[in-house]
């Protein structure tokens, strides 16, 4: 790619970015759109104030909206949204703290080095005088910086030490301070029914009276007799909650005839009102009688007696404090490991009810189906993202393709083609990824969201990495190169370093678009818009609008960040041109996901930051690709000394990554009865216990088994969580 065809995409981008952006912040001062652009703060009954009369501002761009988001602490965030949420935060922090210093490193030191590599004159038509392809083979040239004699290749030698170093420091960091933020959420957050409660599969029958429920009482009676209390069965739920179904929408239906009673009353003649209120009337007792109906059987199916025969191997456990439940869950119950088997409850409004009737034995079929749709989806993949690599390389698209000629005909033309089309192609297809690996993580078993969106983020990394990164690498000459690899695993790192080296200028574009384009975007809701308008102006006409309430998808954002970093990574020092790209991404992202982590996105659950340890890895994978490239690279350059003098700091990054499994994962994966014991105490010095360990035994009931009472307040059972921080 020429220098031509990314300052097209950067033209392009930046255009793009700045429209939409100044679309977003007058959309935003609307009224109309409150419900779009302030969803999170009309759930929670916030006032939004906005100028109602009709002035030159509200129609003008501003940029108020980034100051303000700048100015949220992380405090406010932990306090609103909860920890995941910040986590998303911390993460786009840490890639503008890492990435400002490598900017500075690259621009300042890299970027000359590069360019005086070789004494020919600067090609314009090729990027590659500002990469490390710049410098010849076996190159011992020399060079002053600062007064300083340096070999050219030991100077990015000491800068991989250097940026890893400083990396993995922060990594380090990183991951300390979120443990502490942890521990301090766990204990904000105490009164929580899932700090008192486990769930138990594989429960056997009572020997007695041939029912489990039975056989849980009996069992934790006798194991936990100081902290058990008690325990709520899962029965097989399908035909009530059907039933269920069906009452809702009557339910609903009586609702919308009443308000059309209503409303006629207020805008309709005496002779009008009197005709349709009669024929509504009707309606309104024949649904009734319907619904009285339905609310008979399902009594009926809720009775006791009906339910023993529908009874499921699994239960929710409450305890009395929360060192019994910590113990309980993490300990094994029986000699037979297949039998009570425990582990922690998900919070009530993260459960995944459904999953919760998958037989525990059909668990791995369940899992494999999974692996194999999530590897069809991938192979599926590459086709479009081989194509868009065809599109980036032109010169080798005219040889496959001769009609893609005749683009050079017009002027400019082919700069937007190979600078700018690849990008957004790519971003367009990238976008669905997360969406049908997720549809696909849901089948899994799983049973709570958040493991699903926890199973789904490593599934669309892993898919980003093999499709976006090396995929877009060796997509030249695919099947040649991956026999290779095969055939010579000792050369996979020149292999690597050869590719990485050639591809600077597409990951450049790619950057680009993801960052200003995706993030712009995100803040405007562009589907969102389209939706309200449809609604508007068809089904929705005349009623009252609801928040556009959705959660924040972390299994889209994460992943993608995650990329975007490993990309950074390994070109930190091919081609340091990139670095100040992804200094914008970041810092156009932070600002972008406060405002919607604080405006828009509701929290549904907050898994205290077990997103962090999987985050951690992703970035680990990129310091090691970083450093396996470099190796190569410096063997390519005829250096082997500086290639062998990088294997200490490949070795010395793994141990790094094992000691941070063994300092900090523990405390992400269980709950230490350290600070459970610590839980308690505070509860019990505050006289709590006894009131959230029982609000805790009530709070896993089966939605088909809730009340018939409650069958209009849906509502009720998602809360925000500030309600409950």
């Amino acid at each position: 790619m020429n220098p031509l065809s990314l300052l097209a995409s950067a033209v392009i981008n930046i255009s793009l970015a700045v429209i939409v952006l100044s679309l977003f912040s007058i959309y935003k001062k609307q009224p109309s759109n409150a419900s779009i652009y302030y969803a999170r703060r009309l759930s929670q009954n916030h006032h939004i104030s906005f100028d109602h009369s009709f002035t030159i501002s509200r129609f003008l761009p501003s940029l108020s909206w980034i100051p303000l988001a700048a100015r949220v602490t992380e405090d406010e965030i932990l306090q609103s949204s909860g920890l995941d949420a910040l986590i998303v935060i911390r993460l786009l922090k840490f890639g503008t703290n890492f990435f400002s210093v490598c900017s500075l490193v690259g621009l300042v030191v890299l970027l000359p080095v590069n360019f005086h590599g070789q004494d020919e004159p600067w090609s314009f038509n090729s990027m590659d005088s500002f990469t490390i392809s710049n410098i010849s083979k076996g190159s011992n040239c020399i060079f002053f910086l600062f007064h300083v004699l340096f070999h050219r290749l030991w100077m990015h030698f000491t800068c991989l030490w250097f940026i890893s170093f400083y990396g993995l420091y922060l990594l380090y960091k990183e991951y300390n301070e979120i443990l502490i933020k942890r521990i301090q959420q766990l204990r904000n957050i105490r009164h929580r029914p899932d700090q008192f409660t486990i769930l138990v599969r594989q429960i056997p029958l009572c020997i007695e009276h041939q029912i489990r429920g039975c056989s849980v009482d009996h069992f934790f009676s006798k194991h936990y007799p100081n902290s058990y209390y008690s325990c709520q069965m899962l029965y097989e739920g399908k035909a009530l909650q059907d039933l269920l179904n069906q009452a809702k929408h009557i339910a609903r239906k009586i609702e919308e005839l009443r308000k059309q009673c209503s409303s006629i009353k207020k805008h309709s003649s005496e002779h009008l009102l009197l005709g349709t209120s009669r024929e509504n009337n009707t309606k309104i007792a024949m649904h009734e009688e319907k619904l009285l109906e339905l609310t008979h059987k399902i009594r009926q199916l809720q009775d006791e007696n009906m339910l023993k025969d529908k009874e499921l191997p699994i239960a929710f456990v409450t305890f009395k404090s929360r060192w019994g439940a910590a113990l309980a869950a993490q300990s094994q119950q029986h000699s037979n490991p297949l039998q009570w088997i425990t582990e922690r409850a998900p919070q009530p409004r993260d459960i995944y009810w459904r999953n919760l009737a998958i037989s525990f034995k059909f668990l791995p079929i369940y899992k494999i189906g999974v692996i194999l749709a999530a590897s069809l989806l991938t192979i599926f993949f590459t086709i479009p993202v081989t194509a868009v690599q065809g599109i980036a390389k032109f010169e080798k698209l005219k040889k496959w393709f001769p009609p893609a000629m005749a683009i050079q005909l017009i002027p400019g033309l082919s700069s937007i083609v190979m600078g700018y089309l690849p990008s957004v192609i790519l971003n367009g297809f990238i976008y669905v990824v997360p969406f049908a690996m997720f549809g696909i993580a849901k089948v899994g078993g799983s049973i709570s969201r958040s493991k699903v969106e926890i199973k789904t983020c490593n599934m669309v990394f892993y898919f980003l990495v093999g499709n976006v990164f090396f995929l877009s690498l060796i997509s030249g000459s695919l099947l040649e190169e991956i026999g290779e690899s095969f055939r010579h695993p000792k050369n996979f790192p020149s292999h690597l370093a050869r590719a990485v080296s050639a591809q600077a200028d597409f990951f450049m574009t790619y950057i680009l678009a993801d960052g200003l384009s995706g993030f712009s975007l995100e803040a405007l809701q562009a589907g969102m818009l389209l939706l309200d308008f449809i609604k508007s102006h068809t089904f929705g006409r005349g009623k009252e609008k609801n928040p556009y309430l959705y959660p924040l998808p972390y299994f889209r954002v994460i992943p993608l960040v995650s990329l975007s970093i490993l990309i950074g990574l390994v070109y930190a020092l091919v081609a340091p041109l990139l670095l100040p790209f992804l200094l914008g991404y970041f810092m156009l992202g932070y600002v972008v996901y406060i405002n919607q982590i604080q405006d828009v996105y509701e929290t549904i659950y907050d898994t205290c930051g077990q997103y962090w340890p999987y985050i951690h890895h992703y970035i680990f994978v990129g310091f090691i690709l970083m450093q396996i490239t470099m190796i190569g690279l410096f063997g390519l350059k005829s250096k082997p000394a500086a290639s062998i003098a990088t294997i200490p700091l490949l070795i010395l990054t793994i141990m790094f990554n094992e000691y941070c499994k063994n300092r900090f994962l523990p405390t992400f994966r269980l709950y230490s009865i350290q600070n459970a014991v610590q839980n308690d105490e505070m509860d019990e010095k505050n006289g709590e216990m006894e009131v959230n360990y029982k609000r805790a035994s009530n709070a896993y009931c089966q939605p088909s088994l809730r009340p018939i009472n409650n069958i209009t307040s849906e509502s009720s059972l998602r809360q925000p969580l500030a309600s409950s921080v």
